[in-house]
């Protein structure tokens, strides 16, 4: 989630054996969440200390909050008794870290409100970009495993068209979660209803 101008835009044997489709899914992301400090007396000043304090996005950008992820894969690749390679398995292991920000003092009751409702918003905006995070990942899984190149005797061409499959996984995930950006922050989106009730106490 992007903060920016007039609001705050912040932004991897020689038998194929049976797969088991349902042993392929039995993993979960890691989902863990990090805070940064913000400070101030009104709504103002915490969307202001946000502005300030908030994770880069790129060189000039900050954030009110960013959801990013590591991702590894354990893959099996097999030669096949007909010259060709098959990717016989393929694990993820998916980190998901949140961050969010997190006030550094005691707020008053009434300021505390609104920020619960606030912060209470941009998480659930946050999770949704590790749902699209995880759909990215499920749909890697499901094209990768089963996957055979013919006349690939080292597994060495396989690798190479993953690798292209993986690009334009990994482009529409981008794309998805732009979108999604972009409909939240537009003016009455979510996000932008949220700023309005912390800062001014206005909006839905």
């Amino acid at each position: 989630m992007r903060i920016g101008a007039a609001i705050l835009r912040v932004a991897v044997c020689l038998s194929l054996m049976p797969i088991n489709a349902s042993a392929q899914s039995q993993w979960q992301p890691v989902e863990q969440v990090q805070t940064y400090p913000v400070t101030g007396d009104s709504g103002v000043d915490l969307y202001a200390s946000i502005g300030e304090r908030g994770p880069k996005i790129g060189k000039e950008v900050r954030a009110i909050a960013h959801t990013n992820f590591k991702l590894t894969w354990t893959r099996d690749y097999r030669p096949q008794l007909d010259g060709a390679c098959t990717l016989v398995s393929a694990r993820p292991k998916l980190i998901i870290t949140y961050t969010l920000p997190k006030p550094a003092s005691a707020l008053s009751p009434e300021l505390k409100r609104k920020w619960d409702v606030f912060i209470e918003g941009v998480r659930k905006h946050e999770l949704l970009h590790g749902v699209i995070i995880t759909d990215m990942v499920k749909e890697i899984e499901r094209v990768s495993v089963g996957l055979s190149v013919a006349n690939d005797p080292k597994c060495t061409k396989i690798r190479t068209e993953l690798t292209a499959k993986l690009g334009e996984i990994s482009k529409a995930q981008q794309k998805r979660s732009n979108d999604y950006d972009r409909m939240e922050m537009s003016e009455g989106g979510n996000v932008h209803q949220l700023i309005l009730q912390l800062v001014n106490g206005t909006g839905k």
